[in-house]
């Protein structure tokens, strides 16, 4: 083709194919098969790329070559279909040289077309993060010394900070601390990988969820029905104990959280199993909270939720107070000031 565009009617067509490094080398859709097959030529500027194999295996003849953008154009000429293997990068330099070209209207350019030949599904950023945690936990010299006892702290720290996120509404935050709480799996699932005696990795802790969830909601996955809340909520009590087997509702209770949280949690096991339990006799606050938690969440009521909305009215006050005494201190400070410059 001439610099003035004069030469084959047809420009050709140039197809920029897209892989994700998140999907398995050779699993390509339909369409990416047909384009390669059909081409007239297959090029890839990275001779190592992961594809690359894959398609000479399945009889696609790839070019290792770096064009430039008019070198590609003139390639196309007469009609003819190019491919090319994009990198991870995407072909910056290629597609920026396209774009200049095609901005200067000084020649006839071919059909370009992106064609994602793979593409990442929901989760599969989730890939990348395994892939991160398993190098920080071989070459970092802090993570690859910790322990799930020296990491239990964080993980409290971090599920208070989710809560706090939720209470204030704040959508940013909620999705930075959520990423931290996912963090925290992730690393407890690493370390166990390195269990001598019983390891397990993040695909057991996926798949023992993904498990549980499918039992516990026979209503989605099986042959029960639900139609409101409540009767999801007696199908996954149900399930639930034919899993655990307990001897005692209040097994599984975990003792170390909080005491209006433990109190509410016990009154509820209690409750749903139609237990009738007096509340213990007893004198000072403890027993009071204990009551005053027991009646919060008979009607409905996240005691511990409560005590921190009313703890940060209180907290709000406080500042205001601060806010005022520091006020009234300069103030002070400046009648004194005005005092002593008039005596002087």
């Amino acid at each position: 083709m001439t610099a003035d565009g004069a030469g084959a009617a047809d420009p050709g067509r140039i197809v920029l194919l897209t892989t994700s490094h998140r999907v398995a080398p050779g699993l390509l859709s339909w369409p990416a098969w047909q384009a390669l097959h059909g081409a007239d030529r297959v090029l890839c500027s990275d001779g190592a790329h992961p594809q690359v194999p894959y398609l000479r295996e399945a009889g696609v003849g790839v070019d290792e070559e770096s064009p430039t953008a008019r070198e590609l154009v003139d390639a196309c000429a007469g009609g003819r279909t190019v491919v090319v293997v994009a990198t991870g990068e995407g072909e910056p330099r290629l597609t920026d040289g396209l774009a200049r070209l095609a901005g200067s209207g000084r020649m006839s350019m071919p059909d370009l077309e992106l064609l994602p030949a793979s593409y990442d599904l929901p989760g599969a950023r989730l890939l990348d993060l395994v892939q991160v945690m398993d190098r920080i936990r071989a070459e970092c010299p802090w993570s690859s010394r910790q322990t799930h006892e020296g990491l239990a702290k964080y993980g409290l720290e971090e599920a208070y900070e989710l809560v706090e996120a939720i209470e204030e509404g704040d959508r940013d935050e909620l999705r930075e601390e959520l990423g931290d709480v996912l963090l925290q799996v992730v690393f407890h699932s690493r370390i166990a990988e390195d269990d001598t005696d019983a390891p397990f990795s993040i695909d057991d802790v996926a798949g023992g969820i993904v498990a549980k969830l499918i039992h516990r909601h026979p209503h989605v996955f099986g042959d029960e029905t639900a139609t409101t809340p409540e009767e999801v909520k007696e199908h996954w009590l149900r399930t639930k104990a034919e899993e655990k087997r307990r001897t005692s509702v209040t097994e599984g209770v975990p003792l170390g959280q909080p005491g209006l949280a433990l109190s509410a949690k016990l009154s509820s096991r209690a409750r749903t199993a139609g237990l009738e339990v007096p509340l213990p006799a007893g004198e000072g606050v403890g027993y009071e909270l204990l009551a005053m938690a027991v009646r919060a969440e008979a009607e409905g009521v996240d005691p511990e939720a409560a005590l921190r909305a009313a703890a940060r009215t209180y907290r709000d006050a406080i500042r205001g107070a601060e806010r005022n005494g520091a006020r009234e201190d300069e103030g002070a400070e400046d009648e004194g000031g005005e005092d002593e410059g008039g005596e002087n």
